[in-house]
């Protein structure tokens, strides 16, 4: 009887390590990065050059730096209008906006 428990018992074990590692390599196979896997990426590859000290500096302030602000819809499309006349210009931001 006492076998029988343990070979349960290692058998449950067993399929729960299993389990684990399946969930660990099913996390690895997305190739989508999260935005601050992203940003470290692109601060890697500015800092090339440098080393020690400077490095860490460089990739501190890299990192904390805010992205800049996206242009809204209506900015992007008033700059397409630009130049245009009134009639003209009514004409394609309101194509911009639709878009």
């Amino acid at each position: 009887m006492k076998t029988i428990l343990t070979l349960v018992l290692a058998g449950l074990f067993a399929c729960g390590t299993v389990y684990a590692a399946d969930t660990k390599t099913d996390a690895k196979k997305t190739d989508a990065m999260t935005p601050q896997q992203e940003k470290m990426k692109a601060c890697n590859e500015q800092a090339t050059d440098k080393k020690g000290d400077e490095r860490k500096a460089f990739m501190k302030t890299c990192l904390s730096a805010k992205p800049a602000p996206a242009k809204s819809k209506m900015a992007m499309c008033n700059e397409k209008a630009k130049g245009m006349s009134k009639e003209e210009g009514n004409k394609a931001r309101s194509e911009c906006m639709k878009g």
